[in-house]
């Protein structure tokens, strides 16, 4: 056993991007893989898909495993051995889905399995938790992509029951989501919505297109370190690219507070208008609430 000082650029993020059909879940998470590492060449897709992540090739040129029937956890774990090994930085799993409910997956190794239906869940959960253990030990940044359907309710109408609409659900075990750090939505005009976010990056859950920069924000969270680590405050908020990035710079970072002329001035930068006579106090005071 060893202590270590923690740090976010020992961690590699685990993404979902959950959809459904049509929705965009390959294109973005390509866009998503390029922002993290900026290098298609390290970017390897394991896809399920009947080698749909081929026809984004015009984007870079990224590595394709197809993966085929049966969609087993232990050929998913292989192939994302298979990416370590070859040195990718990140993975993506395009889709997830089937190592639950296609052939070969666990929901179709359960329905052949002879026995008790219940207890022979406690055969086949282990398997399914190895993927989730490689997932989540993996030396690379893991995007998964998440098969949706429009899931229902039953509920009661004039004292009739009757089915309810209740949003879309991903098709995988329940609870996969508590395993990811992030978790994306997309409708079906390829609009995101955040679910779940752990980096405090898209909390304002504003619909928004993911592209290249997204998964930027996320590479430069990951790597980044304290202001006490000698990073001139400065430089910071001249890194900073929209109100939203300066907005979170100026909420989690104290130090920051202190340079109200170069906030004032990057927000003026920002918005496009003149620096207000005051100095930074709008801001300030619209950030302390």
């Amino acid at each position: 056993m060893e202590l270590r000082k923690s740090s976010r650029s020992s961690a590699k993020i685990r993404i979902a991007v959950q959809g459904c059909s049509g929705s965009g879940k390959t294109y973005s998470s390509l866009l998503l893989g390029y922002g993290l590492c900026k290098d298609w060449k390290k970017i390897a897709v394991i896809d399920t898909e009947h080698q749909s992540a081929d026809l984004y090739s015009h984007l870079g040129e990224y590595f394709v495993l197809n993966l085929t029937a049966p969609y087993t956890p232990e050929r998913y774990i292989e192939a994302i051995s298979t990416c370590e090994k070859a040195g990718m930085e990140v993975i993506i799993i395009d889709s997830i889905s089937h190592e639950w409910e296609a052939d070969g997956g666990i929901l179709d190794i359960h329905s052949q399995m002879a026995g008790n239906s219940f207890t022979n869940w406690s055969k086949i959960t282990p398997r399914h938790n190895a993927l989730v253990q490689k997932i989540l030990s993996s030396s690379c940044h893991v995007i998964a992509t998440v098969r949706s359907k429009q899931d229902y309710v039953i509920t009661e109408k004039n004292g009739k029951s009757v089915p309810e609409k209740v949003g879309m659900k991903g098709v995988q075990r329940d609870g996969l989501e508590y395993d990811f750090t992030i978790v994306f939505e997309l409708d079906i005009y390829n609009n995101a919505n955040c679910s779940k976010d752990r980096t405090q990056l898209f909390s304002s859950r504003i619909p928004f297109k993911i592209d290249v920069t997204t998964g930027t924000k996320i590479s430069e969270w990951c790597g980044s370190i304290g202001l006490t680590n000698s990073i001139d405050p400065v430089t910071l908020i001249n890194s900073c690219k929209t109100l939203e990035e300066l907005t979170h710079l100026y909420k989690t970072n104290p130090e920051v507070r202190k340079y109200d002329a170069e906030l004032n001035s990057k927000a003026a930068i920002l918005r496009s208008v003149v620096v207000p006579q005051n100095g930074f106090d709008n801001f300030t005071h619209r950030n302390h609430e």
